[in-house]
């Protein structure tokens, strides 16, 4: 505070974050002592914004329900199927990665190979203990076989790639770990809109990003 000089009283100089505490001070008494009809779509506490699902509008909610909606962002079925069936489908593409630094002519197809594996190795593990975590089996239940999942190269592709060498095996590298990829992000983009973990969520959305990277990368290789 400081006082004038002029002679007509007091001038009182305020620095702005005092300011502004006291006027948040202010709200919070205004809000305490008012009628209590405002502060939730039900009159139950603070609203809260929560976000809808992809392609849903975001929802507003009291405190209390959502509360009782962060107690339901339990992992599901489809959160669980897309661990196992992902790490299946991890284990083909590292399967295929193995075979580069003797078989492919090209350094790029190589090195491409090995950033390939040192991101879907890290992966596997990090879903093995996410399904470990809430008690769950690796093994899928109900699968009718790896050919089932999307992108995923058969028996006679992987024959193909491990006898090739070269240009040959360069060019079918490129084009079974092309579709292969294409198969993650198409699981990926389902179990965002399936699912219910946040955990396997946020995994999901570090496949698409990296793997439609590698997708573009490789399509320039081709």
């Amino acid at each position: 505070m400081h006082r004038s000089t002029d002679g007509n009283g007091i001038v009182i100089k305020v620095g702005v974050p005092a300011l502004l505490m006291a006027l948040a001070l202010g709200l919070t008494a205004c809000d305490s002592g008012g009628s209590g009809e405002a502060d939730s779509p039900a009159s139950g506490g603070p609203s809260v914004i929560a976000p809808g699902k992809p392609g849903e509008a975001a929802e507003t909610l009291s405190a209390r329900d959502a509360q009782r909606r962060g107690a339901d962002d339990k992992p599901n079925s489809a959160d669980v199927r897309y661990a196992q069936m992902m790490i299946l489908h991890h284990q083909q593409a590292l399967q295929m990665t193995e075979l580069a630094p003797e078989q492919a002519e090209s350094e790029p197809v190589k090195r491409l190979a090995e950033r390939i594996a040192a991101a879907q190795g890290p992966e596997v593990e990090m879903m093995r203990g996410w399904l470990e975590q809430h008690g769950r089996s690796e093994s899928p239940t109900g699968h009718a076989g790896h050919e089932a999942m999307p992108g995923m190269a058969s028996a006679a592709q992987l024959k193909k790639l491990r006898a090739a060498r070269g240009e040959a095996f360069d060019a079918l590298f490129l084009k079974l770990m092309i579709t292969h990829h294409q198969g993650a992000v198409t699981m990926a983009t389902e179990v965002k809109s399936d699912g219910n973990d946040v955990q396997v969520e946020e995994m999901a959305d570090d496949v698409i990003a990296q793997q439609t990277a590698e997708i573009n990368r490789m399509r320039d290789m081709d």
